[in-house]
């Protein structure tokens, strides 16, 4: 029985102490002997934080004088914060925006390789157009956020740092003050204000897509780190406190992102209250206290409240307990999750306590008209506004963005030498040596000579793309190559530098395939880069169904070679047979830009010596199963394969036989079918209709778009039914799809099939497809006359088909983006109703596949 991580008295005591927390306990100001049970227990729970940075009477005097003079509509664009994409400079000058961002993949003009110079232009011309008043009466400044979250990833040559679970590992907040204050200057090089990071989740199940964010399972780690990452972004309360070389930080996402249930993203996280503080709020402890200036809400619920309209998390503990006086943001309209909003519609969320609106797209402008209309209307009290805008204008004065420079004239703007500069990269450098750990080392085989010859091998050893991870230049991570990362170093390339200089030589080979037999092969393998969303999975196995990187080790040992696998990865993960293949195994997480990092601890120096040893230690445990996905330090059933703050040096003894359990205890037996449109598209599924270049999520019972026309049809009952009529003027398509990738491989495992009922309205035409498509563009289609009796029209008919079809084309069952898709470029009509994906079927299917 797993039980809860939960601080005893004594080190909640110590915690507590240690962050310079008033007493828990404490008869605070806010609290009287008549206070309500919820008030108490909120009392006793969450602290009363001794925040460093304390209130500057002149500047809320300036505040209330602000307010006095605003009006309502000006009040209200302090709380939009739209995205570079969807507004206009005109925009900005006629309703003057609070704030504005660019989402991962947004580049100013949508170039991609925009240079440092078009950022600052950009940031130049918003900032002019906010503070001019002759539209919107408002000279206030606005300020941009950015998502830095390991180093200004967002921009071409940046310094990119080991992901968080990487730094993790190294255990070293002055390291990581330091990392933080270089990401702040590479920041306001291009004229940005404000950072998105960082990211304090605890993480509890490593099966969540954005484990790497996350620094460890041990909240004491993650405290720390928070603390100290604020003081790097920010400055020090005492010292340079957001001076001409920080920004403003943001704590997120507020709260419990990193214990939702299955590790499910945007999930529920069913914690008890204290295990809330205990586990999941030490990095708000942590930052709060060290004056992190706003926090963002996050979009998971906690017992099913969603965040963004958690009025007790956001204001009664949040704001009035801990005392947290900066502004609260949303995410990526994560207001529209909240029961009975939408993306254009909120009242709910300004009066749970967010303060700023994250929203992209074209809803910013029906969000802004409402909120006014809610505050005419009563929904919303002009004292809540005051209050918002009271937040944003205390950070904005804290930071002195009334007295500062325009973003084109501050310290480093447009200094594109900061950009990636050499003494960052080093820095950089240290952070990858220091975050790799040694879980397996056989006969001391590593450190390597580096006067031999050397394979380098490995989809991962000439990638910095693949080595970088997620919020690399584009939100996934994906669709970039070495040339998008000008001055980054690759493993593969940093190891053959110092091999060279040794006298040795170096073999770069994707496959393994070589001329010279090589002394020693290291080989460079794992995940591929992905985020939120789209990285969940269901399991930890690596590879699950198709173990290419385990095929490469087992045929270069096969062939007496001695294997060193380098293994990138943005979470722990179940790789017992890889372990087993491997002579060394090091987990090397993702290392970022600076690959060179790694050649550093795993050769010797050209006369023999230790370069650098090991120092990293497993801030996550490692799994002894593929399903072992929730194994944490202090859990009454702790039994990992490798334990919280493993490590091995150079000269331990190895512990890792070649003999690991194979089994990945994977159970296929209670699988139950999976819905995907039964009465209507099951979550996470959603209909979406195409027609040449035209795109429309389905939102009512008909629709028309260019070729295609779409209605509701009754089956069995009401409108459980949907009815697709193609004109053939166009290529048009119906298809299901999720905006995340979804791990299904688990149906394709156990011997499923798609089931549906479809209908002919006519007869079928040969080139009707049913489609399914997968992450990275990958898919399948089978013509839908293979599947169905085309003499039967006008009758509902059931069909299945064994999904090994669709996996024989190519489809990706753990990153699949769409499993059904009808695609025609000719005159047809079709009804389909219950769709699924049903196990243990294949053998009686339809239409079987080998």
């Amino acid at each position: 029985m797993k039980t809860p991580f939960s601080l005893n008295k004594i080190a909640r005591a110590s915690l507590i102490a240690s962050v310079g927390i008033l007493s828990a306990c404490s008869n605070d100001a806010t609290t009287t002997p008549e206070a309500n049970n919820e008030v108490s227990k909120t009392a006793q729970i969450w602290p009363k934080l001794n925040i460093a940075v304390k209130q500057d009477p002149q500047i809320e005097a300036k505040i209330a004088d602000y307010l006095k003079t605003m009006t309502l509509e000006q009040k209200v664009a302090q709380m939009i914060q739209p995205e570079i994409r969807d507004i206009t400079v005109e925009d900005m000058r006629k309703y003057g925006f609070g704030s504005y961002l660019n989402g991962g993949g947004a580049f100013p003009n949508g170039d991609k390789h925009a240079t440092p110079m078009d950022w600052v232009k950009l940031a130049e011309d918003f900032y002019q157009a906010s503070v001019d008043d002759s539209i919107d009466g408002s000279k206030i400044p606005t300020m941009w956020g950015t998502d830095a979250v390991h180093g200004h990833n967002n921009v071409i040559g940046a310094t990119l740092f080991p992901h968080n679970i990487g730094l993790g590992a190294a255990n070293n907040p002055a390291l990581i003050e330091q990392i933080a204050a270089i990401t702040a200057v590479e920041v306001m090089a291009t004229g940005i204000d404000w950072v998105f990071a960082p990211t304090v989740a605890v993480v509890r199940d490593d099966r969540w897509g954005r484990t790497y964010e996350g620094y460890s399972e041990d909240p004491r780690i993650v405290r720390d780190y928070s603390a100290a990452i604020v003081n790097g972004l920010q400055g020090k309360a005492d010292g340079d406190f957001l001076s001409d070389k920080r920004v403003i930080s943001t704590v997120k996402h507020f709260l419990g992102d990193g214990g939702t249930v299955d590790g499910d993203d945007q999930g529920n996280n069913i914690d008890s209250e204290q295990d809330l503080f205990d586990i999941h709020a030490q990095g708000y402890v942590g930052g709060l206290s060290a004056g992190s200036q706003s926090v963002m809400a996050s979009f998971n619920s906690w017992h099913g409240v969603k965040n963004h309209g958690n009025k007790y998390l956001l204001t009664d503990v949040l704001k009035t307990r801990m005392g947290f006086d900066g502004f609260v943001v949303g995410d990526w309209n994560g207001h529209g999750q909240i029961e009975g909003c939408t993306n254009e519609s909120c009242a709910q969320a300004v009066n749970a306590g967010l303060d700023i609106f994250m929203v992209p797209t074209g809803a910013w402008k029906p969000l802004y008209e409402n909120t006014i209309a809610q505050v005419k209307a009563g929904e919303i009290s002009m004292s809540r506004i005051d209050d918002a805008v009271s937040r944003i204008l205390r950070v904005k004065l804290r930071a002195g963005l009334f007295d500062k420079p325009s973003p084109a004239k501050r310290q480093f703007s447009g200094k594109t030498e900061l950009i990636g500069a050499q003494q960052h990269r080093e820095v950089a450098r240290q952070a990858v040596r220091e975050s790799l750990v040694l879980l397996k080392n056989k006969n001391n085989i590593l450190p390597l000579d580096a006067n031999q010859t050397v394979l380098i091998a490995g989809d991962g050893a000439d990638n910095i793309g693949k080595q970088s991870g997620g919020w690399s230049i584009t939100w996934q991570g994906t669709n970039n190559k070495n040339a998008d990362f000008p001055g980054a170093t690759s493993i593969y390339a940093g190891l053959e530098k110092q091999i060279t200089q040794a006298g040795g030589r170096a073999i770069l080979s994707v496959d393994g395939s070589y001329e010279q037999r090589p002394d020693v092969a290291v080989v460079v393998f794992g995940e591929e880069p992905y985020a939120e969303g789209h990285g969940d999975r269901d399991n930890l196995e690596f590879e699950r169904g198709n173990k290419k990187s385990l095929a490469l080790l087992k045929s270069l040992k096969a062939q007496g070679i001695p294997v060193v696998s380098v293994f990138i990865s943005g979470r722990p993960m179940w790789v017992n047979s890889e372990l087993n293949a491997s002579d060394a195994f090091v987990a090397a997480w993702l290392p970022g830009t600076e690959g060179g990092g790694i050649a550093d601890v795993i050769l010797k120096a050209k006369d023999g010596s230790i370069q650098h040893n090991f120092s990293g230690k497993l801030s996550f445990s490692w799994p002894k199963t593929a399903v072992q996905a929730t194994v944490n330090k202090g859990d009454d059933d702790y039994s990992p394969l490798l334990p919280y703050g493993f490590s091995l040096t150079y000269g331990d003894k190895n512990v890792l036989a070649d003999n690991l359990d194979e089994n990945s205890k994977l159970d296929n037996s209670a699988l139950t079918s999976m819905d995907i449109l039964v009465g209507a598209p099951v979550a996470p599924w959603r209909l979406l209709l195409k027609s040449g270049d035209e795109l429309l999520d389905v939102s009512s019972s008909t629709h028309q778009l260019g070729a295609l026309k779409y209605r509701t049809e009754d089956k069995t009952v009401q409108e459980d039914a949907r009815q697709f009529s193609f004109s053939g003027e166009q290529k048009a398509s119906a298809e299901i799809v999720t905006s995340f990738a979804e791990d299904t491989i688990t149906y394709l495992e156990a011997n499923g099939v798609i089931s549906f009922d479809i209908k002919l309205n006519e007869p079928l035409t040969d080139d009707v497809n049913l489609a399914m498509t997968c992450s990275g563009e990958c898919g399948g289609a089978i013509a839908l006359s293979k599947m169905v009796d085309q003499t039967i029209t006008n009758k509902w008919q059931s069909v299945s088909v064994d999904l090994r079809c669709f996996a024989n084309q190519g489809v990706d069952f753990a990153s699949l983006t769409s499993p059904f898709s009808l695609h025609a470029s000719s005159k047809a009509s079709v009804s389909v109703a219950n769709i699924q994906f049903v196990p243990n079927k294949a053998d009686s299917a339809g239409l079987k596949c080998q």
